[in-house]
């Protein structure tokens, strides 16, 4: 067993520890794989009552999936099979989604990415202070997956939208007001909530004596404002009431949506219109028809180059512009690839 991912049982819970501190707990494909086998394990093990996922160290729950080893390998001419690790991904994602039993995250700093797939489709996702939530992907020439199809259209108020679009981020009070997080306790109290779940004949129950309930922070503040501006009909009308509303948040969020991929930001927003209308395992069909398309492309790649690999924070999409990117190629992303749909 890989000493990336830790398994054990502790009383009636299952316990996993995502254990790549120094990568910020980012998802490998072995973790992926170890991860679903040991769920399947435990979800007929009688002496597993419920699960709890957590990881190592202090700055991150789970940073997302582990993407520089996606670009190295597409850099080395390896560019059969890359799809199959986003196509790992999404089934443990389905898996955790429909699981049997009650499958708690316990957030502690940031949850991004892959780690957003790994918690919110849970039964309950306990968050701290340190809690720091975003859908980044459209930054670095991708699209929000993992689910996002499906929770990010369902967020209140088009807060999802705009995280989508924006990649917005999102502290304890706002990811609990939005439904991200179920539950919000301080971090101080993680090692007692724990050792609760240990001996807990009823999840909710042990929680209660921990749980806290924060002030109301600057997104929930501002939803009223995001269900106003982004219950536009397309990028380009949002990008017009953001500019014509004066609000300075308006004007950061335009700003930071016209610094994206043009091409992922307008996959993302049809993906949003799609995904309110699918149930989860249509959406994560519907990622994996996305992702397919995305891999034959340059802006993931390029997006990679300039965060994590250069860090020059300077990508060249391509195209540059949303006018660029016509209606043909969009709808391109919403086929089912050559080698079939998600095996759900």
């Amino acid at each position: 067993m890989s000493d990336e991912i830790l398994f054990e049982k502790r009383g009636r819970a299952g316990f996993v520890t995502l254990n790549r501190p120094k990568a910020l707990n980012a998802l490998s494909q072995a973790m992926v794989r170890l991860l679903e086998e040991q769920l399947t394990r435990w979800a007929d093990d009688r002496e597993v009552a419920h699960v709890v996922i957590t990881g190592s160290g202090e700055k991150a729950f789970c940073a997302g999936g582990d993407i520089r080893s996606i670009y190295d390998a597409r850099m080395a001419g390896k560019a059969d099979g890359l799809a199959e690790f986003f196509c790992e991904e999404y089934l443990l994602n389905a898996h955790i989604k429909a699981y049997p039993k009650p499958y708690i995250a316990l957030i502690n700093g940031i949850v991004m990415g892959g780690g957003v797939g790994v918690s919110v489709h849970g039964s309950h996702r306990i968050g701290t202070e340190k809690t720091l939530f975003s859908m980044p992907e459209t930054g670095i020439g991708f699209f929000p997956d993992v689910g996002g199809t499906y929770f990010l259209p369902r967020m209140p108020k088009k807060t999802g939208i705009y995280c989508a679009l924006s990649a917005g981020r999102l502290k304890q009070a706002d990811a609990l007001a939005t439904g991200v997080l179920t539950h919000a306790i301080e971090e101080r109290s993680l090692g007692d909530v724990a050792l609760a779940l240990e001996s807990a004949e009823d999840v909710n129950t042990a929680l209660a004596p921990f749980l806290v309930t924060p002030e109301k922070g600057p997104v929930t503040e501002q939803a009223d404002l995001i269900e106003k501006l982004f219950s536009a009909s397309s990028v380009s009308d949002i990008l017009d009431r953001l500019d014509g509303s004066g609000d300075e948040f308006a004007r950061k969020t335009a700003s930071a949506i016209r610094a994206k991929s043009p091409t992922s930001v307008l996959v993302a927003f049809e993906q949003m219109k799609r995904g309110t209308e699918l149930s989860f395992n249509e959406c994560m069909k519907l990622e994996y028809r996305i992702v397919s398309r995305i891999l034959l492309e340059n802006d993931f790649f390029e997006g990679i180059r300039a965060a994590v690999v250069d860090k020059d924070q300077n990508p060249a999409w391509s195209p540059t512009q949303f006018s660029q990117v016509d209606s043909a190629t969009l709808a391109s992303y919403f086929e089912e690839p050559p080698e079939g749909d998600l095996p759900l």
